[in-house]
């Protein structure tokens, strides 16, 4: 019994010692195998839906109910071109393929329009690829906004590219891949193609465009501690990948999700009170 005991422990501990190894070989950080083990098996589930549904009703029932999980993976995508999940590049290629079905943003969108952009121009609203405020210094209304970067955004990393060759690159020939998988989807079943894929590609990149707005619309400001709302609910941080940490994300943009409640509670003296609130609606019903 002894003894058995002593081998169990010994295969634990090198089953262990081998997991570490292996995801350590392609994951950065430990913190993203979880998420994107199911981000991926998400899209398995997709693809399987497609080539074996023929049930149009069961075929919308399964987007109805993909359409919440993939508006938090748009926030995972955020982080993945914020800090690339693997350490291969071929890796990552293939995983943005899997981010750009479910969000309908494609390799370095987010790199070009978001980090290269946004980042380094929220500040100051005429030069902010996310600009809030008209031209007038009026701030524009969620639809408003939410249309307009949505329907502009890739042509705003486009132009960002332009001083970036090198994520331009990558950005032209993913984006084309993706757009090729799709149209490939569309010959062989139309009607699941667009259910199961191009619909939750709008909306995600829609979801995305809305959710810039609710961290920064109307914060006239050049304080990085006073730009941006924080959101400390406990459920829409673990579905989010802690993209309530707001002003930790921007103070220091390439910190890992996974480290920015460390930040935050550096800086959080430096944060005003009014710049903490309560998260939307589907987030609003998980425990805080």
């Amino acid at each position: 019994m002894l003894y058995s005991l002593r081998y169990f422990g010994c295969t634990k501990s090198l089953i262990n010692t081998l997991y570490t190894k292996f995801s350590m070989k392609f994951f950065r950080y430990r913190a993203d195998i979880l998420p994107t083990a199911l981000i991926v098996f998400l899209f398995c589930l997709d693809l399987l839906v497609f080539f074996t549904v023929q049930s149009r009703i069961l075929v919308v029932i399964w987007m109805l109910l993909g359409l919440a999980p993939k508006v938090c993976i748009c926030s995972w995508n955020h982080h993945h071109q914020h800090l690339n999940t693997f350490r291969q590049v071929w890796a990552n290629r293939l995983l943005e393929i899997v981010y750009g079905f479910h969000t309908g943003i494609s390799t370095n969108a987010w790199v070009l329009h978001h980090v290269l952009g946004h980042h380094l121009n929220y500040l100051d609203q005429t030069k902010d690829e996310s600009a809030w405020m008209r031209k007038d210094g009026t701030t524009m209304g969620e639809i408003e906004y939410t249309l307009n970067i949505a329907i502009t955004g890739y042509l705003r990393a486009y132009r960002v590219g332009k001083k970036h060759p090198k994520y331009q690159r990558s950005f032209i020939t993913m984006g084309v891949v993706v757009f090729l998988l799709l149209c490939l989807f569309t010959y062989l079943n139309w009607f699941n193609a667009l259910i199961i894929f191009a619909i939750p590609m709008v909306h995600g990149l829609i979801a995305t465009s809305w959710h810039t707005y609710f961290h920064h619309a109307g914060l006239h400001t050049d304080d990085h501690f006073d730009a941006s709302y924080n959101i400390m609910h406990r459920g829409y941080n673990i579905l989010t990948g802690n993209l309530g940490y707001h002003t930790a994300h921007h103070y220091r943009q390439g910190v890992h999700w996974s480290q920015l409640p460390e930040l935050h509670r550096e800086i959080e003296d430096k944060i005003p009170k009014h710049l903490y609130r309560e998260p939307s609606f589907p987030f609003s019903w998980f425990p805080a």
